[in-house]
């Protein structure tokens, strides 16, 4: 009965050196899109005859101003109110009294 291969400890961590795979057959260009070349955008062009929507272009863009500026407000107020919260917890954990700031009505 023949032994079983010794383990050497040693060996039990190696660098092993990967090589990039390289592909037997890489894609060519032609394969891509058929029937069109690859960088063909004559797709998306719009017809000469056709008039340029100005008024629908101009809402959207409108509309689309006003959500980035509504989420710009969103972001600054959330930053504030993080702010004041990390300053009340600061003046809480330093073991300060009167740390809330609270409003008085005027009589």
């Amino acid at each position: 009965m023949k032994p079983g291969p010794v383990l050497d400890r040693s060996s039990e961590h190696q660098v092993l050196k990967f090589r990039p795979r390289t592909s037997a057959h890489p894609p060519r260009r032609d394969v891509l899109a058929p029937g069109h070349a690859a960088n063909d955008l004559s797709q998306f062009e719009s017809a000469r005859g056709e008039p340029d929507d100005y008024r629908h272009r101009m809402v959207a863009n409108a509309a689309a101003a006003a959500f980035a500026a509504v989420l710009v407000a969103a972001g600054i107020w959330l930053a504030i109110k993080i702010a004041d919260l990390r300053s009340t917890q600061d003046c809480v954990l330093m073991g300060r009294r009167d740390c809330a700031h609270l409003s008085t009505p005027k009589s």
